[in-house]
């Protein structure tokens, strides 16, 4: 059973989620927040699997609370809600800690997956919609860091499989690409999660940008 929180400002939307949600196998809808400071205590009251945080809450935004919510309950995924061509702080919820994000007229079906992935946390959401993302934004001058001291203590080969989770890649794609089994290739994601201190892939891709190792493409 995976055990959801719902934020979000409008309690249309919310509904909405809740009806899908209450009628699947296995999910359970444990609380609602209408403001980032109501998600925050709610994940904290019920400790779900997943919150679903919209971004543009009035009071204490989504991001704020996605901060909070991933530095004080590490058990607890977000997947944060976003409409792309506007919301310019869903970069700053995947460095926070957001395992992904989720357009707000994606299909049903696309958000029971979403739902589920991020419960197990095992892959990045729409990785290519996420990555022009990161790309748009990773590009920007004072998105850029320098190369973090954990970066320097990957091998060649960590830092190779690195490159490919930030292409979008998931554990058995990097097996076929490197010719090697699919336990070989989690075993290095997971070395490779460690010793950056990444939560779940999607930290892994905003460090890839981030420090340089992938660049963003141009045109």
């Amino acid at each position: 059973m995976i055990r959801v929180v719902l934020a979000d400002d409008q309690a249309l939307v919310r509904a909405g989620f809740r009806l899908l949600l209450d009628t699947e196998d296995g999910f359970e809808v444990v609380g609602e927040a209408g403001d980032g400071e109501e998600a925050v205590r709610r994940a904290h009251e019920h400790r779900p699997d997943v919150v679903v945080m919209d971004i543009r809450m009035p009071g204490t935004d989504g991001l704020a609370a996605t901060r909070r919510v991933c530095a004080e309950l590490p058990g607890v995924k977000v997947l944060v809600l976003t409409t792309f061509n506007v919301d310019e702080y869903v970069f700053e919820a995947l460095r926070a800690g957001a395992s992904g994000f989720l357009l707000k007229d994606t299909d049903p079906v696309e958000l029971l997956h979403a739902l589920r992935v991020v419960a197990q946390g095992d892959a990045l959401l729409a990785p290519s919609v996420t990555r022009r993302l990161i790309e748009e934004f990773a590009s920007r001058p004072e998105h850029r860091r320098p190369d973090p001291a954990a970066l320097r203590e990957l091998t060649a080969r960590e830092r190779e499989i690195l490159a490919l989770v930030a292409a979008g890649m998931s554990n058995e794609e990097i097996a076929g690409h490197l010719v090697i089994s699919p336990a070989t290739s989690r075993t290095h994601v997971s070395r490779v999660m460690t010793k950056l201190g990444a939560r779940d892939r999607a930290q892994l891709v905003v460090l890839a940008y981030e420090s340089g190792l992938v660049s963003p493409r141009r045109g």
